[in-house]
């Protein structure tokens, strides 16, 4: 069951979904994600660049569009004869099973909502969690999170997967982390220490494939990690929406589920992928990138003694440093049954973000 009003249906409520929520993007990231909506609603490679003109037009003729969708309700999705709430994963895959199709419906950033139908590719089990990786998307919204829990399964979205990887390196052509650097020779896409474009486009798939391991361990300890969960986070987000709380509670979040364990972090050096290691390194950015600075920088010695121990140790300090941060975290969150608002954000910013060098929000 797939026809092309139930297809139609979800694209309709992706296009509210991004009607109402573009905001919380800044101007640089939405024109990005915009461009790779582009690409897709035009099969377009990620390589490949639309005429600046084209494109515009598009943009504009979207926003127009989307202006007059954000006061409108998602609607339920046409499922054997019945109007089923988009929310209702079981209902609605249960009835995909056999076309070897997945929907997916959920929160991403700032709870904007995220819709999906894409082909299965593969279906395994990591950890004693299933696992489907998903190939070509027949439904997406602009934010398309290329991997997420969803109903106890690590879904994983190759197509965004492949935008990510193209987008993302080039920045090496302005960039001088050698982390990068390290990652991309082990690929053979470097000549004379610089991208080759060409070589990249003929081995694009082959290392998405290669890495999307990483990005399944990433769930596996996110779904292992309990000391920030996600009914604490949505709590911080509902009562202090688009605030830097929950910047640095998604930063605490992301960071404990890669050095889990059974993690992102630790599944690289038990596999010693070095490519994984220089990736890793090399995109953590931002808050990401000061709650994890022992890994930066150790990893220039790793690189000359190929040391695991190096990294593994990193991660260990990593790990008991933000764990105690996230425990002060969900503790004060837990002070919004018996405390108002603006005493709890006072804590937020007095026991988190100071010590983290961040400035309280006005």
């Amino acid at each position: 069951m797939a026809d092309v009003k139930f297809i139609q249906t979800i694209q309709h409520n992706c296009d509210i979904s991004d009607a109402r929520d573009n905001g919380i993007y800044s101007i640089c990231t939405l024109v990005l994600k915009l461009r790779n909506l582009y690409k897709w609603e035009h099969d377009i490679e990620p390589w490949a660049e639309p005429e600046p003109s084209d494109l515009l037009d598009w943009i504009e003729t979207k926003e127009n569009y989307w202006e007059t969708l954000k006061d409108n309700d998602f609607l339920p999705l046409p499922v054997n004869g019945n109007n089923v709430d988009p929310y209702d994963l079981i209902s609605i895959n249960s009835a995909l099973d056999k076309p070897g199709l997945v929907y997916g419906a959920g929160y991403g950033r700032s709870l904007k909502s995220v819709f999906f139908l894409a082909e299965k590719l593969d279906e395994f089990s990591v950890e004693g969690i299933p696992v489907h990786v998903l190939g070509t998307e027949k439904a997406k919204e602009l934010s398309s999170p290329f991997a997420m829990l969803q109903d106890g399964m690590i879904i994983i979205r190759r197509e965004p997967i492949r935008f990510f990887f193209w987008d993302h390196i080039q920045e090496i052509r302005s960039s001088t982390k050698a982390s990068l650097h390290h990652a991309l020779d082990q690929y053979g896409i470097l000549t004379d220490g610089k991208l080759d474009q060409e070589r990249f486009k003929t081995k694009l798939d082959y290392l998405v494939d290669r890495e999307i391991p990483i990005f399944i361990y990433h769930e596996v300890g996110e779904k292992l990690e309990k000391t920030l969960d996600s009914n604490t986070l949505k709590r911080i987000i509902s009562v202090f929406p688009d605030s830097i709380f929950e910047l640095v509670g998604r930063g605490l979040k992301d960071i404990l589920a890669d050095t889990h364990p059974q993690g992102m972090v630790r599944f690289i050096i038990d596999e010693q992928r070095e490519s994984s290691l220089g990736f890793y390194v090399g995109f953590l950015a931002g808050l990401r990138k000061e709650l994890f600075p022992d890994i930066t920088k150790v990893f220039d010695q790793f690189v000359q003694t190929k040391d695991w121990q190096l990294i593994e140790q990193a991660r260990i300090n990593c790990r008991e440093r933000n764990s105690r941060l996230a425990e002060k975290m969900a503790e004060i969150t837990d002070r919004l049954d018996s405390e108002s608002p603006e005493r709890v954000q006072l804590r937020l910013s007095e026991e988190i973000l100071t010590p983290l060098g961040l400035d309280a929000p006005a």
